[in-house]
């Protein structure tokens, strides 16, 4: 891949993390993991407490790519057709057609998801692995690019579903917006009074420029020791006494893909081990379940992946002498 392959991903998504924080402010790292999980094609869980701005960094991403959007506002009562889409009979043509559901979108925003049933949210695991519909036989591929944003809040319980584990596993990452310092919101308050928001943004890069990005982050060289190294991060966490479940071959799938897109954003056709290091608690954190007893301990999945990661001799790295 060329210097010049790489320089112009690494624009890209430049221009995307600054039209966004035109809107959600002091949230650089937050944000550029976001991009970097639309450019590596996983899906993004935003999970925090309410009034962080959650659906604004969802909308205000979905509204710098000039691709198609469609809003689901999750609620009980929601219906896996309404979600994927239904067929329904034409007295005209005496045939059924098939009317798309909202998932049929280049971003599809899933606004509180654990407020969906278990059965709409089963509706989604197809969607999100294989991209596409299968309705009475018949399979309906999805747009590309196709990223799927689900936003949940973890403090309130009321009229709630638990996202299943095999649901969980399909987002690429988890990410917590957290609250903003003082000038980043003083900032957001002076914005907000004079009128902008998130119909204030225009796209900054199209459909086929996220298509090409997507292309240029799978070129990107990542070594066999490397994977290897990924691999052995996987495997330690279904070896914790602590955990019930670690990370899947999915999980470790997902984390060199992020590897290889947060390599391009620094400019690199090639992935180190900080690449692997600084993702590795956004993409497997989610994907580890404690066992009840280590949650009683006050044993966290992010301590648990951090001490995992230290007790790995990283590739390359010559061992210590004692």
């Amino acid at each position: 891949m060329s210097p010049a392959e790489v320089a112009w991903f690494a624009q890209r998504c430049d221009l995307v993390v600054r039209n966004v924080e035109r809107l959600i402010r002091g949230k650089t790292d937050v944000v550029r993991l976001a991009v970097l999980c639309l450019a590596s094609e996983g899906h993004l869980l935003i999970d925090d407490v309410p009034g962080v701005g959650k659906t604004s960094l969802a909308k205000a991403l979905a509204k710098s790519i000039a691709g198609s959007m469609r809003r689901i506002q999750c609620t009980p009562d929601l219906l896996p057709t309404d979600v994927t889409g239904i067929n329904i009979w034409n007295a005209d043509t005496r045939k059924f057609e098939f009317q798309p559901g909202p998932v049929f979108a280049n971003v599809v925003l899933a606004d509180e998801v654990n407020r969906a049933s278990p059965k709409t949210q089963s509706a989604l695991l197809e969607v999100m692995e294989e991209r596409q519909v299968t309705l009475d036989g018949t399979a309906y591929p999805l747009e590309r690019p196709f990223l799927v944003i689900a936003t949940q809040n973890p403090v309130e319980h009321g009229g709630t579903f638990d996202l299943p584990e095999a649901q969980i596993d399909r987002f690429m990452m988890r990410l917590a917006v957290g609250y903003p310092n003082h000038e980043a919101e003083v900032d957001m308050l002076a914005s907000r009074s004079a009128g902008q928001s998130v119909e204030d943004l225009a796209p900054v890069v199209s459909a086929a420029d996220v298509q090409r990005m997507t292309a240029t982050v799978r070129r990107v060289h990542i070594s066999r020791e490397l994977l290897s190294y990924v691999v052995t991060i996987a495997d330690a966490t279904r070896r914790r006494g602590e955990l019930r479940l670690g990370a899947s071959p999915r999980g470790g799938l997902a984390l060199v893909a992020a590897a290889q897109a947060h390599a391009a954003a620094e400019g690199r056709a090639f992935v180190i081990p900080d690449d692997v290091k600084t993702l590795a608690p956004h993409v497997l954190g989610h994907r580890l379940l404690l066992r009840p007893e280590a949650e009683l301990n006050g044993v966290t999945a992010e301590k648990l992946l951090g001490s995992i990661l230290v007790g790995i001799p990283v590739p390359g790295e010559r061992p210590a002498f004692r």
